[in-house]
């Protein structure tokens, strides 16, 4: 028996998915499952074990030779987490016997099995876990409400980068932070001139080593987040210390004792490596979608909603995206400072 998941998407999304292999691989252990994602994600999944084989496309790939190929396995199911209209032509045409997917227009006359993305959750887990574990219910009705994404990293991954952190001078019995100071777009990033005023806090509070999560091309805003911080917080910050591939982040943020920063991949990614994290929502974004596994102390957020809830009564997602750069001007530091001192406390040496 084959099964094939769909998640075309970005790399929080394709780590969140992964969990559907999980409990396929228990539920199933003679199955053979295969995971359609765009190949600069895989790194998040490398490794996992609950994987036979994985399938890239891109952009440029054609959505008749995915459409071929997919009919060519011979899929007993077909799982589509993504659901747009290209990954619902594929599902629909598959000839699997389960053709499953979120409900849509056009997935409707495609699929045997349709699930609403708009759920109440069950646990902490959160929205966007119990709503991918709710789409294997066709196949069994034995598999658990929730599982929590997990990444696989070597030993070496892992050694390599506690050399590289050692020959920098970094104390790890000391207070290791890594710090999501650029969110994916300028849109999801938390105003820089707050960002440093945490990361002055968070110094005051822990003397913690401070890691940035950042690429080569990201280095200007990462510089001017530097400068806005106090010369004392300056002194606790390593900027020539980063993960120069998806990786070699992940086996550095293994050693810290935190992530802080913007909500994002990085956060999820986090998180999977069981590492606590404390996440700033963008005002758009609906925190109850993705706080996952929050507990108030080992994985925090803080959004806008919290504190003015008033300003989003009523509101599209459109009008809140406009009104983005307003909104997160309100979201001061000093709104949430006893929040993070409560996570600082938790999660320092």
């Amino acid at each position: 028996m084959k099964i094939l998941v769909i998640q075309i998407k970005m790399i929080g999304d394709v780590l969140t998915s992964s969990i559907l292999f999980e409990a396929l691989r228990k539920e199933f252990p003679e199955a053979e499952l295969h995971y359609m994602i765009y190949e600069h994600t895989y790194p998040v999944v490398q490794n996992n074990p609950n994987i036979d084989k994985f399938i890239f496309t891109d952009k440029d790939r054609s959505l008749r030779n995915l459409i071929q190929m997919t009919k060519k396995e011979k899929y007993h199911a077909v799982i589509d987490v993504y659901s747009n209209l290209k990954t619902a032509l594929i599902t629909g045409f598959s000839g699997a016997k389960f053709r499953i997917a979120y409900n849509k227009k056009y997935t409707r006359p495609l699929c045997t099995h349709l699930f609403s993305r708009n759920i109440q959750a069950q646990t902490n887990a959160g929205a966007a876990i119990e709503k991918r574990m709710r789409m294997l219910s066709p196949l069994s009705p034995n598999f658990p409400l929730e599982i929590k994404p997990k990444i696989f990293l070597t030993e070496e991954e892992k050694n390599h980068a506690k050399k590289k952190l050692e020959k920098a001078d970094i104390d790890l019995f000391s207070t290791l932070y890594m710090i999501g100071a650029l969110g994916s777009s300028e849109k999801k990033t938390y105003p820089l001139p707050y960002l440093a005023e945490l990361l002055d806090e968070i110094v005051r509070r822990t003397d913690a080593n401070l890691l940035f999560n950042y690429v080569p091309s990201q280095k200007t805003d990462i510089e001017n987040i530097y400068q806005l911080c106090q010369s004392e917080t300056q002194e606790r910050i390593h900027l020539d210390i980063y993960g120069k591939s998806l990786r070699e982040f992940l086996a550095l943020t293994s050693h810290c004792d935190a992530l802080i920063g913007n909500e994002g991949g990085a956060v999820n990614m986090a998180k999977a490596l069981d590492i606590p994290t404390f996440a700033i929502f963008s005002p758009p974004l609906n925190k109850e979608n993705w706080n996952m596994y929050e507990d108030g102390k080992k994985n925090v957020s803080v959004h806008l909603k919290d504190y003015q809830p008033e300003l989003f009564k009523s509101k599209t997602f459109k009008e809140l995206s406009k009104d983005n750069t307003e909104l997160y001007n309100k979201l001061k530091p000093s709104l949430f400072t006893d929040k993070l001192q409560h996570f600082l406390k938790q999660n320092s040496k």
